[in-house]
């Protein structure tokens, strides 16, 4: 039986989606292409019908990831309170893609590491027109030192066995990162 096109869009999508929750949750390594498929409610088989292999699936996946994770405009205060949270913590599998997989990608193809990078420019440009700064190159810098801190803490909260000390450091980037905030938008309005 041929499958439509459409049909075939939304079991790439399936697989994209089961691939990134598992990916994030458990790492590349530790994800096999069978858990994948069958995630993704679907056979084994048909796996090749959308990818060449699994390194294929890791890259696009890391594509599909980013520009999910990139989408939607907050506020930079309410996006810091939900990244730097608990909640985003305790749930690696929905959370952000670049602090639940940045530490396995230098071992991914170049493909993967290439979107990696591309998802690392997106969020730099979109940190960079939500911090408030008082020269174009002050933003640059505010935005990408804002995002290391942020992926930074997110990975360091997760790694370590001492509950208050998880929140603290979620709770204390947040103030550094609103610190400068307050400072940027203080130094933008002097004359």
């Amino acid at each position: 039986m041929k499958v439509s096109r459409e049909q075939m869009a939304e079991n790439r999508r399936r697989i994209l989606d089961a691939a990134s929750s598992l990916f994030r949750d458990r790492g590349f390594d530790a994800v096999s292409v069978a858990e994948v498929m069958k995630a993704a409610g679907l056979t084994h088989g048909g796996f090749y019908g959308h990818f060449s292999s699994k390194d294929d699936l890791v890259a696009q996946t890391l594509v599909h990831a980013l520009a999910v994770d990139a989408g939607g405009d907050i506020g930079i205060r309410a996006y810091l309170e939900a990244y730097l949270s608990p909640r985003h913590r305790d749930n690696p599998a929905a959370g952000c893609p670049t602090a639940g997989l940045a530490a396995a990608i230098r071992h991914q193809t170049p493909a993967a590491r290439e979107a990696m990078t591309e998802g690392f420019r997106t969020q730099i440009a979109r940190l960079e027109t939500a911090l408030p700064a008082v020269h174009p190159a002050d933003g640059r810098q505010a935005a990408i030192g804002s995002w290391a801190a942020m992926v930074g803490a997110v990975i360091l909260a997760r790694a370590i066995d001492d509950p208050a000390l998880s929140d603290e450091i979620l709770e204390q980037t947040r103030a550094w990162i609103e610190a400068g905030i307050e400072e940027g938008i203080e130094e933008g309005s002097a004359p």
